[in-house]
This record gives structure tokens, C-alpha cells and sequence, in this order.
């Protein structure tokens, strides 16, 4: 397996790469992710365990096996000498990663399982919010079926019915009417579709808006926004379908302007920031707001405890800064002497998935086209669910890949990402074709 050099530790001798750095995860973010570290002239060698065949160029990404409570890890760690260990998903952070290789004495990117909290449990989250009178929808929690259902007696629809614990990206359904609430709360409750997440259930009020996503870099003191970013969540054109994980996304967003901006630092992210720390609870690590911005303003529809997929694939390409750096100074407490630069282009991200996501879909498909792409500043392919089968490149999950394209406009990078996208096949490929037009219709005069 060859492991690339970071690309800018050529540049300066005078730097020693002695860093090894430990990535957890094997999807588009997490590529994203050991893209950049890579390019840090601090870092010697990345492992990515499992990884996918993207990772795999930059990466080590032979499998460990995690063992019990993270001890497996810990202890490859410790082996291999890793100077930072950076979490991508949701899921280890809320089962407490963090807390065990600080334990342990390692360093290590992310908030512990009191912080994680704030996307593990949406009822844990919602009191958050409310707490620190933090713009938001009004909601309702529920442990009971009858409960629930008595509720919807003195609702008017839409509403938004939310799976208390974590769903990948299954757990949230607008509602139109009463039936198709009753049916998801059947579903949830009764039926366990989602397992014990769907145990406990919220029903908001639905705002009417645009969606947006803003994510900040926090040492539990110090909040540090990144430029915008918007997703596109439902599986096909003009916002229609089952939500996924995220069929594209660009940034920055122009729904977010600089007021805005400034309103969700203020009154947002800091008062989230404050109100945990009242309950002992020091957020370190990335801190993602899912917003809606309606005609009264900007309101909170969640909270993430980590990067964004694929606003992961948009934002990072356009960060000026090393990431290692910034990371190094969140776990330190430093943050306040960090300063975010970024880009002034524009970049757009576009998913391609396998036909039948996010519900049944096939693996094992040949991918062609991606020697045609080679990896420049401007132009990057994520892998997300691919695996190498000798010198081939097979699909291996649900979404595929996450072209990324960056261009001096907003329009050119979309036609950019699109015509790379034109050059990539494998059987039963889908991908939407509308993302970043949301933006575009904004930028008319």
C-alpha cells in the first residue's frame, strides 16, 4: 500500500513530519478529513482503520480490531506511537471514545459523551436549546404511544416527528397529515424500526424556510465559526424523496449573510457554548448547527457533535488553515489565538449514489472514469463506499463517492463539478442534479 507524503512537507525541510495521526471512520468525511491532514507538514503517516479505497492512497488503512470500550484502539495507539487520534462519526463519540483515550493519556479531536449528548439524545438537545433561549421550534417529548397520539389532537400539520437517539439520518419525518404521524410514530414505537433510538420521540412545530448549515471550531470557551454550507438532505430534485445522509452540498451559502452570521454567533452557538459549560460540560471539537432560516430569522432544527457529510467535502477544500493546527489548539484551549482563513471561491460537492438509496441497493459495481480525475486543489474525488478488488474499484455503500469542484464562481463550479461527475460510471449510479440552485436563484439580481 503506498502512503503520499502531505503535499506542502516538501516545501519546508526545516519542518520534521513526526506526527502520526489516527482517523476514525471510512466514509466521504472521513477521506475528507485524512485529505487534509495530509497536507499538514506535521504529519508523517495517517492510519485510517478499514478506511475505503480512497483513504487507502493516503492512509494505512489496514483493520483493528476495536475491542471492548475502545481498548483495542487505545492499544494501537499506544503501539504505533499516534500523536492524534481525530473522530469522524457520531456514533463513537457518543459511546465515549474521548473520554477513553483521554483516560489513557492520548490525545485525541472530539467531544466526550456528556458533550456528544447534544446529538445523541434530540430530547438532551432540545432542553439545551431552550435553556439557553436559543431560537428554535417548539416541541413536544414522548415515551408513550398514547401519549403521542393524544398530542395530535391539538396539532395543526405539517409536523416534524424526531427519533430521540442517534438514526444515520433516518430519524427525522415531516408529517402531513395525521395518518402518515400516527404510522411513523407506530413505526418508531411499536414496530422499532430504528431500534431503542426510536424509544423516545420529539414532535416540533415545522418552520417554513430555507435550510442552511453553519459549523464552529470550540474549546469550550472560544467559538470559532467556518463559512457556511448547504446540504441537500432528500434523495432527488427540488428537495422531494426520504431524507439521506446528504446527496450534495456547497459553500459558502448565500442564505447566510454576514448578519446572520454574526446573529447565530451570538446568539446560537455561544449561548449553547455557555449553558453546557453552567452543567460542567466543556464542549471541545467541532459543534455543527442545522439551521432554518425563516423570515424572522435563523432557528436551530439540531445540533451535531462533529463534521458534517458531505458539508464536510465543501468546506475543508476551501480552508486556507492547517487543520492539525486548529485541532491541536481546540484540545489545548488555545483557540482564541487561532484565526480562520479561507478561500474566496466557491465549492460544490455532488454525491453520487447507488441506485435505491438511502433504502435497498446493490454493491460490488466497477467504477471507471476516476483515472480520468486527477487530484488537484480544484478537483476532488472523496470516496465514501468504495473498496479496491485487486486493481479495480468497486461500489461498496450507499453513497459512492462525493465529487468536489472548486471554481472562482458559484456557477462555475457547479458546471466544474458536474462535468467531473459526467467522466465517473458504474452501474445504477444516481446523483441529483439540481444541487447549489437554491443559491443561484438567490444571486439573481
Amino acid at each position: 500500500m503506498t502512503i503520499l507524503n502531505p503535499p506542502e512537507a516538501d516545501k519546508n525541510p526545516q519542518i520534521l513530519k513526526s506526527l502520526r495521526v489516527l482517523v476514525i471512520g471510512t466514509g466521504g468525511r472521513e477521506h475528507t478529513l485524512v485529505w487534509k491532514i495530509a497536507r499538514s507538514p506535521r504529519v508523517e503517516r495517517i492510519y485510517c482503520p478499514g478506511g475505503n479505497a480512497g483513504i487507502a492512497t493516503l492512509a494505512d488503512t489496514t483493520p483493528v480490531d476495536e475491542g471492548e470500550n475502545f481498548s483495542g484502539l487505545v492499544d494501537f495507539a499506544r503501539s504505533e506511537g499516534i500523536g492524534l487520534t481525530v473522530v469522524g462519526p457520531e456514533a463513537p463519540l457518543a459511546r465515549g471514545i474521548v473520554d477513553t483515550f483521554q483516560e489513557a493519556g492520548l490525545r485525541i479531536f472530539g467531544p466526550d459523551k456528556k458533550a456528544a449528548r447534544i446529538e445523541s439524545s434530540k430530547s438532551f438537545c432540545k432542553e439545551i436549546i431552550l435553556s439557553a433561549s436559543v431560537p428554535t421550534s417548539s416541541a413536544q417529548v414522548f415515551f408513550s404511544i398514547a401519549d403521542a397520539m393524544k398530542y395530535l389532537d391539538s396539532q395543526t400539520f405539517p409536523l416534524v416527528i424526531k427519533a430521540d437517539g442517534l438514526a444515520a439520518a433516518k430519524g427525522v419525518v415531516i408529517t402531513r397529515n395525521r395518518t402518515d404521524a400516527e404510522k411513523i410514530i407506530n413505526a418508531f414505537m411499536n414496530d422499532e424500526i430504528l431500534g431503542k433510538a426510536g424509544s423516545r420521540l420529539l414532535i416540533e412545530e415545522y418552520l417554513e424556510g430555507e435550510e442552511a448549515s453553519l459549523l464552529a471550531f470550540t474549546d469550550g470557551e472560544t467559538v470559532l465559526l467556518m463559512d457556511s454550507a448547504q446540504d441537500h438532505k432528500p434523495v432527488y430534485d427540488g428537495d422531494t424523496g426520504p431524507n439521506t445522509g446528504g446527496m450534495g452540498a456547497y459553500s459558502p451559502a448565500p442564505v447566510i449573510t454576514p448578519e446572520i452570521r454574526t446573529q447565530c454567533l451570538n446568539e446560537i452557538f455561544i449561548p449553547t457554548i455557555t449553558e453546557l459549560k453552567k452543567r460542567g460540560i466543556i464542549y471541545k471539537g467541532v459543534l455543527y448547527a442545522g439551521l432554518m432560516i425563516t423570515q424572522t430569522g435563523p432557528k436551530v432544527l439540531e445540533f451535531n457533535c462533529r463534521f458534517g457529510d458531505p458539508e464536510t467535502q465543501a468546506l475543508l477544500p476551501r480552508l486556507k488553515n492547517d487543520l492539525v493546527d486548529v485541532m491541536d489548539a481546540v484540545i489545548d484551549g488555545r483557540l482564541a489565538d487561532v484565526e480562520l482563513q479561507w478561500r474566496p471561491e466557491s465549492a460544490v460537492c455532488i454525491v453520487m449514489a447507488s441506485q435505491g438509496y438511502p433504502d435497498k441497493y446493490e454493491k460490488g459495481k466497477v467504477i471507471t472514469g476516476l483515472e480520468q480525475i486527477p487530484t488537484t486543489q480544484d478537483a476532488i474525488v472523496f470516496h465514501a463506499g468504495t473498496k479496491c478488488d485487486g486493481a479495480e474499484i468497486l461500489t461498496n455503500g450507499g453513497r459512492v463517492l462525493g465529487v468536489t469542484a472548486l471554481a472562482e464562481t458559484l456557477p462555475n463550479a457547479i458546471d466544474k463539478a458536474y462535468r467531473l461527475v459526467s467522466q465517473i460510471d458504474f452501474e445504477n449510479k444516481y446523483y441529483r442534479t439540481d444541487i447549489g440552485q437554491k443559491a443561484l436563484k438567490r444571486m439573481k439580481p
